[in-house]
């Protein structure tokens, strides 16, 4: 049974981001079922919007600051957590499975001699331990996992646990970080200006060689604008230079659990499957009708694309 919860804060340019407000928020449900404390802690520079871990009912909020971790840095965050959940006695973390977070939550394990469990889509409690559910064998099956290890480590899976508002007061403090550990830090982070990032969208529009070149990305674009979605693509995409690896979906890209995934001439890879099989509704436009994708689609539409993504467009702009 736990003792303390401690959520690991992901902040990125000095902004919660979504994906730690679905961490705080598990934390506290967590705290709540059985009884004992919870924390949050943010490796920042500085940090705005800290008000928002209050209202996912986290009642300690801790940010852990040093002029270096403007970037990120592995190394100075890990031992920064590390020491924190020592003298805190928090004994569970919690981290987000964002790209960040799968690099961090390993490094911080071992610095606290703790069982990881990596893409947990389910944390319940059994008789006091805490019970990990996460997909297996390309999302084929789902694996139970219980750590025995007296300090434990999850990582969640974006966009599935839900956020859920439980204001409490709470108590900030800011810790000024003493011998920081910046051996590893980033020093540039290169983004798409103002896109959405498919690991946290909540709606994506994917597309894949079905779209025959780069040029006729336009449609995909042109359809997620619409709807205010993430643009996604395949890896055939991204390996013939398409599109960027960042909007890469599948097991060697990002894995994504939107509301809606709209594959646009996308066979459907088991690799692709696996990235986005747990999509809560999934819609796929192929003109080929034995297309694996449709295995596993809410909605199909065999069809070109060509002729479908405009005229889909057209449609959403009248209600949208």
């Amino acid at each position: 049974m736990p003792k303390m919860i401690l959520a690991v804060i992901e902040q990125r340019e000095g902004k919660i981001k979504k994906s730690a407000l679905e961490v705080a928020s598990t934390a506290a449900k967590l705290a709540s079922t059985y009884g004992c404390g919870v924390a949050a802690v943010v490796p920042a520079a500085s940090v705005e919007g800290i008000e928002a871990l209050a209202n996912c009912g986290v009642g300690k909020i801790t940010v852990l600051s040093d002029a270096g971790f403007a970037n990120y840095s592995t190394s100075g965050y890990a031992k920064a957590v590390v020491d924190f959940a020592k003298n805190a006695g928090a004994d569970t973390l919690i981290f987000s499975g964002t790209a960040l977070g799968k690099d961090l939550a390993p490094a911080v394990a071992a610095g606290l001699d703790a069982a990881i469990v990596t893409d947990a889509i389910s944390l319940e409690d059994n008789g006091g331990d805490i019970v990990a559910v996460r997909p297996v064998f390309a999302g084929k099956a789902l694996q139970k996992v219980v750590a025995r290890s007296a300090n434990k480590v999850f990582t969640l899976r974006p966009n599935v646990f839900p956020v859920v508002e439980s204001p409490v007061t709470a108590s900030v403090e800011t810790v000024a970080v003493a011998g920081a550990d910046l051996t590893t830090t980033a020093t540039e982070i290169k983004k798409a200006g103002g896109k959405l990032d498919v690991a946290e969208a909540n709606i994506i529009v994917s597309g894949g060689r079905g779209l025959k070149e780069s040029g006729n990305f336009h449609m995909v674009e042109e359809l997620a604008e619409v709807l205010g979605a993430a643009v996604g693509a395949s890896r055939a995409v991204v390996d013939a230079g398409w599109r960027p690896h960042g909007e890469q979906v599948g097991q060697t890209g990002k894995t994504v659990t939107p509301s809606l995934y709209i594959a646009c001439g996308i066979s459907g890879a088991i690799q692709h499957l696996a990235g986005m099989a747990s999509s809560k509704y999934i819609v796929a436009i192929n003109k080929d009708k034995d297309a694996p994708i449709f295995n596993v689609a809410d909605y199909g539409i065999v069809g070109d694309v060509f002729e479908i993504l405009p005229a889909l467009k057209e449609e959403l702009k009248k209600v949208m």
